[in-house]
């Protein structure tokens, strides 16, 4: 299976939708932030390996605490994928933190500052 085929966007999208399933409403670990979200999923061709991006809206230490608890649960996370999804393997899952949303909000308050600099000064 190629890595842009269709079957693999579509198993992409299954694995990220069951991630947040499981991550939202059956992990039990206080250290994972309730305002995390499965950004984007990358199942790889043969099914082997996963590599899961998250957001968690808050400060670094909440984000840095919501890794290690999916880091520590990562066993469970993958049991509860291989009886919901019918793949001939479950992948194994790396996580990542994805800060694009936080780079984006960042940079819409810099843009917004600058635009009301420039309005006060035209007017």
């Amino acid at each position: 299976m190629r890595k842009n085929s269709i079957k693999n966007t579509r198993i992409n999208g299954e694995v990220m939708r069951e991630l947040a399933d499981i991550i939202r409403g059956e992990i039990k670990d206080p250290r994972i932030n309730p305002l995390t979200s499965v950004v984007a999923v990358e199942v790889a061709p043969d099914l082997k390996s996963c590599k899961a991006y998250i957001s968690v809206l808050g400060d670094d230490a909440s984000a840095a605490d919501t890794l290690a608890g999916l880091n520590s649960a990562k066993g469970f996370i993958r049991n509860r994928l291989a009886k919901t999804i019918n793949l001939r393997n479950t992948p194994d899952i790396t996580f990542f933190m994805d800060q694009s949303i936080a780079y984006g909000v960042n940079m819409s308050k810099k843009i917004d500052e600058v635009t009301k600099d420039l309005r006060d000064d035209g007017e």
